[in-house]
């Protein structure tokens, strides 16, 4: 994938990418519910914002170019490390991606897309509005049940914590994924 310049970053840019980076971590649903189950302990909260004063560091202070495939090495060993878990690659990906866009932004001084995440409402990702997600058979929706209606945020949430049965590759093979948390 593309890489990002190399340019060094203003002290104004570097304190909005770290805005910015706080607000897509306040949108990424995935992670808020980590932090609220506390898979990292009681001290999940901090270790989040760890993992985005990381990110802030290694785009101020690493010498670019910044390519997308260390970002996401980097994000998914931090959570591994902090929240002993594996959170869904796709989210991920996509973080890493918004998180490049807007450092390049920074970059060229262009602070409109961190000012359109200030604006738009958090609708659903918040780690108050997140369902918790128990094991408990009861939380099984059902048809006759109107408590199984949730926001798809939610419901993305969940199915990233539950294990599903992936689907066999072209020979045929399944190779499960561990979801979630990891038992010690």
């Amino acid at each position: 994938m593309a890489a990002s310049n190399s340019a060094p970053i203003s002290a104004e840019a570097r304190a909005a990418l770290g805005e910015a980076i706080r607000l897509v971590f306040a949108r990424w649903t995935v992670l808020q519910v980590a932090v609220k189950n506390q898979w990292g302990g009681r001290d999940s909260c901090a270790k989040a914002n760890q993992l985005g004063e990381s990110i802030l560091s290694w785009f101020c202070r690493s010498k670019g170019p910044h390519f997308f495939e260390d970002l996401v090495v980097m994000m998914e060993d931090k959570i591994v490390e902090s929240f002993n878990a594996d959170l869904d690659h796709n989210s991920v990906l996509d973080v890493a991606d918004q998180l490049l866009f807007i450092h390049e932004q920074c970059l060229q001084s262009n602070y409109s897309p961190i000012e359109k995440l200030k604006n738009s409402h958090v609708q659903g990702n918040d780690v108050s509005q997140s369902r918790e997600i128990v094991a408990d058979d009861s939380d099984i929706p059902n048809d006759n049940d109107d408590t199984s209606v949730m926001n798809d945020e939610a419901a993305a949430a969940e199915e990233t914590a539950v294990d599903s049965n992936p689907a066999p590759d072209a020979d045929g093979w399944t190779v499960p994924r561990r979801r979630g948390r990891r038992a010690n």
